[in-house]
């Protein structure tokens, strides 16, 4: 019997996905990440967005046209948002963000089983690794309740994994997989013994011969200490995440952040002082509510003063039960896509003067690419390169120009 298992959303579901695949496996099912002619599908739901609630809906009607017959178990943020919304769609097992390797024993059952969220972390799953690099799940939940984010209603409170778990999983990855990404909802508030113990658990990960990459990075948790210790790992890949959201400081406090734009920029100088050419990706919700055009210029301004190497950039999406729902009327739609469509314009020139910084690197070879083998360097710049190479080899490569949403390279010579 074959069983896909579809996911939408962020990293940590791509990680608990893989984990229901390497259960699946163990019980002697034929398995797919991709969506194809199967027996079951088990879609894992994103809620982040409206949009991708919609998606997560429209997936079972994809799912039907591969096999009308295919029993469907849905999980996940969106199901624990609205199950409801499922019920009439043809699915069989219904359950939210907890509890989800409950599905392997229960795929002969039906019905909505929505586990309450526990205050403990979850520590049931292991993931089935097939890439050169792994995702590791360390932490879940989220208490900071900005006013925009419907996860922490659904993921519950911060709660974090045992350390020696972590560890255990790290050293039992296959030798191929050679960097590991630690994800989580609030990556930052991983704990040991109820102190902050991200940067001891990287010390640790150090010694595994793996590069080490993080999911994402809040402003809070960057300081002289912290990225001093950072800058003496040598596995450790500067790229940092950094979710901004807003360049403007009105805005920061409407979407409860705990930051000012001053302290954001601050963080930036000191990362790029042990750093300089670290990869500096961020988050940036557009059209947030009472979003003036003054505010969002600020955004604008501030972005290419910072000198990001990306941004990731969202139309602001009402989700109903959050606190800027209840206190805030949404901007019109056509507002806030022109406003992404002007900001996407800062976004292709910061990523262009980022590309042509990088003169050499590190490259772990991913995957082949028409004519050229690609992947990426610690600081994450994507790396095209003329050779004949492995999957899982780490090339040391010369920069030659950009190429599409990269850098076209050669290997590098003495």
């Amino acid at each position: 019997m074959k069983v896909c298992v579809l996911t939408l959303g962020c990293k940590v579901n791509k990680y608990e996905s893989d984990s229901l695949i390497f259960d699946l496996k163990n019980k002697g099912y034929e398995t797919s990440d991709k969506l194809e002619e199967a027996d079951m599908y088990i879609i894992n739901t994103c809620a982040v967005t409206s949009e991708a609630e919609r998606k997560s809906r429209q997936m079972i009607a994809r799912c039907k046209k591969f096999n009308k017959n295919a029993k469907i178990f849905v999980c996940g943020c969106a199901s624990q948002n609205s199950f409801e919304k499922f019920k009439d769609k043809g699915v069989e097992y219904i359950s939210g963000t907890y509890g989800k390797i409950k599905i392997i024993s229960r795929l002969e059952e039906k019905g909505v089983f929505l586990d309450e969220v526990s205050n403990v972390y979850e520590d049931n799953m292991t993931a089935y690794q097939t890439r050169t690099r792994a995702y590791i799940k360390i932490q879940d939940g989220c208490d900071n309740f900005c006013t925009y984010c419907i996860i922490p209603y659904l993921r519950g409170r911060s709660r974090s994994r045992d350390a020696e778990s972590i560890l255990k999983e790290v050293l039992s990855l296959p030798d191929e997989i050679q960097e590991i990404v630690l994800v989580g909802i609030n990556l930052m508030d991983y704990k040991i013994q109820g102190k902050n113990g991200i940067i001891d658990l990287l010390e640790k990960l150090d010694n595994c011969g793996k590069r080490i990459r993080l999911g994402s990075v809040e402003d809070t948790f960057i300081n002289e200490d912290s990225i001093q210790r950072l800058s003496k790992l040598k596995n450790f890949c500067p790229h940092f995440h950094l979710s901004l959201q807003s360049g403007c400081d009105e805005t920061l406090k409407r979407m409860n952040r705990h930051y000012s734009c001053d302290e954001f920029y601050n963080t930036t100088k000191l990362i790029k002082k042990y750093f300089p050419l670290a990869g500096i990706t961020t988050d940036v919700i557009v059209g947030f509510p009472e979003e003036s055009q003054e505010e969002f210029l600020k955004t604008c301004e501030f972005v290419k003063k910072v000198g990001f190497s990306a941004l990731h950039i969202f139309p602001y999406s009402q989700r109903e039960g959050t606190v800027a729902s209840k206190i805030y009327k949404d901007l019109d739609f056509e507002i806030k896509k022109k406003r992404v469509k002007e900001l996407e314009k800062i976004n292709d020139v910061l990523k262009e003067n980022f590309l042509i910084q990088n003169k050499e690197g590190e490259v772990l070879i991913e995957e082949k690419e028409g004519d050229f083998f690609v992947g990426y360097t610690k600081n994450y710049v994507k790396c095209y390169i003329n050779g004949e190479f492995s999957v899982g080899d780490i090339v040391k490569v010369k920069m030659i120009k950009p190429f599409e949403n990269g850098m076209i390279c050669n290997l590098f010579e003495n």
